[in-house]
């Protein structure tokens, strides 16, 4: 892929690929001091920065009169600078860079982005889950899983799964939050996360973090994030509902034995009265 965007000779500290549509994060590895100040570019242009002065921080359009490519797509994190790119296109694709200002020296750090076009139908496809209650569904976010990756899930910001380098360390529920107990599958080779006998309650927004290690050359690397929104569909009617009908049907054939005996009764007391013999003269 040609990394048009923002341009750099400069060979990247991180390398990251993400699908289009996703949000990534590039992260700083650092806990940022009140005084230091920190800048990221794309392509030589400022696009987000953090100084001591919270009002002076400022995210695309704010740092850059006029310059709105990433208009409400980027967050920055005040506590270590890591930068957010949201709902990623193909445009984002490139080299980024971080300069942190401390008190006695500048450190910087790059970031090659690629960034994999799909059409819109495969990625609301991909996104967008509707299952029957009682049901399963695998959650798939098309990836293969590297050795060094980390794959954690979350669904409405609560820790659910995760998968680490170190099968001791893989855990699905019964080890985190027990909200799914017994109903969590994860594939170790994909990440992907099979929900069954899914629930009203499990409806929400499911997302997967990636983020990898480079042991060899002591660098983290980003997390990307991958969303799902899941609704589950009533596959019947509640027993509130079936009690309710019961009691409307119960008392529906009530009414028509009632009318039933008051209509033989009056039947019977018509033809009773048609059979009295007439005294003769």
């Amino acid at each position: 892929m040609v990394l048009s965007s923002c341009v750099s000779s400069v060979e990247a500290d991180v390398s990251v690929s993400v699908m289009e549509g996703d949000s990534v994060t590039l992260l700083s590895g650092i806990k940022k001091n009140q005084e230091d100040r920190i800048r990221w570019y794309c392509n030589d242009t400022r696009i987000a920065q953090i100084n001591g002065d919270p009002s002076k921080t400022c995210t695309d359009v704010q740092c850059n009169e006029g310059t709105e490519r990433f208009r409400d797509r980027l967050k920055l994190d005040h506590q270590t600078g890591s930068l957010t790119i949201r709902n990623i296109t193909t445009n984002d694709s490139g080299f980024y860079q971080l300069k942190i200002f401390s008190s006695n020296s500048i450190s910087e750090k790059t970031f090659s982005l690629s960034v994999r076009g799909v059409s819109a139908a495969e990625r609301d496809k991909m996104k967008r889950k509707s299952v029957k209650e009682g049901e399963s569904v695998t959650l798939d976010p098309g990836v293969i899983k590297q050795r060094n990756h980390v794959m954690t899930w979350y669904f409405n910001d609560t820790l659910i799964a995760e998968i680490t380098g170190d099968p001791n360390k893989t855990c699905t529920d019964f080890h985190c939050p027990e909200r799914f107990r017994d109903r969590l599958k994860l594939d170790r080779q994909t990440g992907s996360l099979t929900i069954r006998n899914i629930r009203i309650t499990d409806s929400g927004l499911y997302e997967l973090t990636i983020s990898s290690n480079n042991r060899r050359r002591r660098r983290r690397s980003i997390s990307s994030v991958k969303s799902f929104d899941v609704t589950v569909i009533n596959s019947g009617l509640s027993l509130g509902v079936v009690a309710g009908l019961s009691v409307i049907v119960l008392l529906l054939v009530t009414a028509a034995v009632a009318l039933g005996v008051i209509f033989y009764r009056c039947r019977s007391s018509r033809d009773g009265h048609e059979t009295v013999p007439q005294e003769q003269d």
